[in-house]
């Protein structure tokens, strides 16, 4: 299999395309491609498809995000890997068409009673060190169940569905619309195919009833705020049949009172004194996973900073970690004994000389423009 083409390619349109320049763009290609419009033609088929794939990235935001970083590859993560085939346009992904045409789908053959359950969001806050290192948690969501009463039949115990008799248990009623054949959901038993005579009194004919329940995840190490992660089958159970929707978990990471992340490195800032600075110290430092001990060379200068490699935040998209950064902070002594002030007095006056020396020489040479 080749290469896929570019989703902005495909759809003709520039990388800062707006919403609107993506619909229309995608409105023309699944107009000019539409099988029914191009029968027994593969080529239009691929073209079809293609069209649909990249519209269903670019018009997501957080799918576009990715994309536009990573390309192909990033989506991966995404779960997302394109449509198998016209079933995934038609049926899971019908509202393109709801949203473009007017109507849910015009596809020969009817559209499948069975409906795929609802995506579900939940947002979870994780301490900064938890979205470092990881973790197993569990969600407690309020989500809804097949009925237990009657097994998400709709009906009460004992009895059974009738065939709607509008729609004929298709589901769908159908006109023509000029090149296309339209279906559109039976007003009477709203896709269903079935009509309830007796509804389930638990459910009162709906199949599914809400409930608590507790789901585990697992947190990879290095998860930022703005992270997703999807969970199959742990949305909305479907109807008829159909297959549970998705849980999409969004991540919110918490400060840190002392380190700041930038992609898989982090900042912090550490004080020394100016005689450490002058004459070089060891100094223990915090990490991310524990103490450590940082060396601070002979003449260090206010902002320098050092990195300790391999101790930063690991890396959700390549193997090991970033680097813990430090930026030294000078500190400039507030309250000095009379010894102390005796001293750096001494020193200042042997630093004067060497100072005045230095200007008298620039004063002598090209520098002394400087102070023109």
């Amino acid at each position: 299999m080749g290469a896929k083409r570019d989703y902005y390619e495909i759809l003709g349109v520039g990388r800062d395309a707006a919403d609107g320049d993506l619909k229309t763009a995608y409105r023309k290609q699944a107009l000019k491609f539409h099988p029914d419009r191009n029968p027994g033609d593969k080529a239009a088929e691929e073209n079809f498809k293609e069209a649909a794939e990249a519209y269903e990235v670019l018009r997501d935001p957080q799918k576009r995000q990715i994309y536009d970083q990573f390309g192909h590859e990033g989506l991966e993560g995404t779960g997302f890997s394109g449509f198998g085939g016209f079933d995934d346009i038609f049926s899971s992904f019908g509202s393109i068409f709801e949203d473009l045409f007017g109507f849910s789908g015009a596809r020969r053959g009817g559209r499948s009673r069975a409906q795929r359950g609802s995506d579900l969001r939940y947002d979870l806050s994780l301490s900064f060190l938890d979205a470092v290192f990881g973790k197993e948690t569990e969600l407690d969501l309020e989500k809804m169940v097949a009925c237990p009463t009657c097994e998400g039949r709709r009906c009460a115990p004992g009895t059974q569905p009738e065939t709607c008799s509008q729609c004929q248990g298709t589901g769908q009623v159908s006109r023509t619309q000029g090149f296309f054949t339209v279906r559109t959901t039976c007003p009477v038993c709203r896709g269903s195919g079935q009509t309830i005579v007796d509804p389930c009194p638990e459910c009162r004919g709906k199949g599914q009833i809400r409930e608590r329940k507790k789901v585990s995840v697992k947190i990879p190490a290095g998860v930022d705020s703005g992270s997703r992660l999807r969970l199959s089958n742990e949305g909305e159970p479907g109807m008829l049949g159909g297959p549970p929707g998705d849980l999409y978990v969004f991540i919110r990471v918490e400060d840190h009172e002392f380190f700041e992340r930038r992609d898989s490195d982090v900042i912090g800032t550490v004080p020394v004194s100016f005689v450490q600075a002058t004459l070089g110290d060891e100094i223990k430092v915090p990490t991310l996973d524990g103490e450590s001990t940082l060396k601070i060379p002979k003449g260090t200068q206010p902002g320098d900073v050092f990195r300790l490699r391999g101790l930063g935040i690991p890396s959700l998209r390549h193997r090991g970690r970033g680097d813990i950064i430090f930026q030294v902070n000078v500190q400039t002594p507030t309250s000095l004994n009379k010894k102390q002030e005796s001293l750096l007095r001494e020193f200042a006056r042997i630093e004067e000389k060497k100072i005045s020396k230095k200007i008298k020489n620039i004063l002598k040479g090209d520098g002394a423009g400087a102070f023109r």
